[in-house]
């Protein structure tokens, strides 16, 4: 293979390195299950793919999308990145957290025991699992503009909004700008092969 051949070859090769990173970066992404606080609707060890063009464009090296043109909605699975906490030493703006959206802008949320209130109204969650019967009450708050109140479907061992706090003060609403992507499709679980391929609901 001559010089001119090589040249070519590197230049190809740099062209689909740098389209597969922005298609990463801006389009989909791998994530994978660290915890259980989805269960049973994702387990530790489910590999998923998550749409990132579901609410707006991410650019890279940008903590928060610039360009916003659609919201989450009530049920949507999301993968997002918290701000930092000033009072605690590990950056979780860098951290990416998995969880579903329960309340979008302008709802009034609360949680009594295994009820979860949304404007008056009791929410039916098949996907909600309460193994000890509802350890945080929470509420009622209503949420703010551009804004949504994100719980785990495993309630009772789910660190979410319910608990959040910045700098000592509670936080327990997430700016949508900070939301990655929508979870899509299970792709792989080596312990798990029967969910390969399974949508998220």
């Amino acid at each position: 293979m001559n010089k001119k051949s090589l040249i070519e070859n590197a230049k190809s090769l740099a062209l689909f390195i740098t389209i597969a990173l922005l298609l990463r970066v801006s389009v989909v992404e791998a994530y994978k299950i660290p915890s259980s606080s989805m269960e049973s609707t994702l387990l530790i060890g489910d590999h998923l793919l998550v749409s990132k063009l579901s609410y707006g464009l991410r650019i890279p090296f940008m903590e928060e999308s610039p360009w916003i043109f659609d919201t989450p909605k009530r049920g949507d699975i999301v993968v997002f990145t918290k701000p930092d906490d000033p009072l605690t030493e590990e950056d979780e703006s860098d951290t990416n957290v998995i969880k579903r959206v329960i309340g979008i802008p302008g709802d009034e949320v609360e949680v009594r025991g295994k009820a979860v209130i949304v404007n008056g109204k009791v929410l039916e969650e098949k996907y909600a699992q309460w193994k000890y019967g509802g350890r945080v009450d929470f509420g009622p708050e209503t949420i703010p503009e551009n804004h949504v109140l994100l719980m785990g479907d495993n309630r009772d061992e789910s660190f979410d909004g319910r608990l959040w706090t910045l700098a000592g003060k509670k936080a327990p609403f997430l700016d949508i700008a900070r939301i990655k992507g929508r979870a899509l499709v299970i792709y792989w679980n080596a312990q798990h092969l029967t969910r390969i391929f399974s949508t998220i609901h």
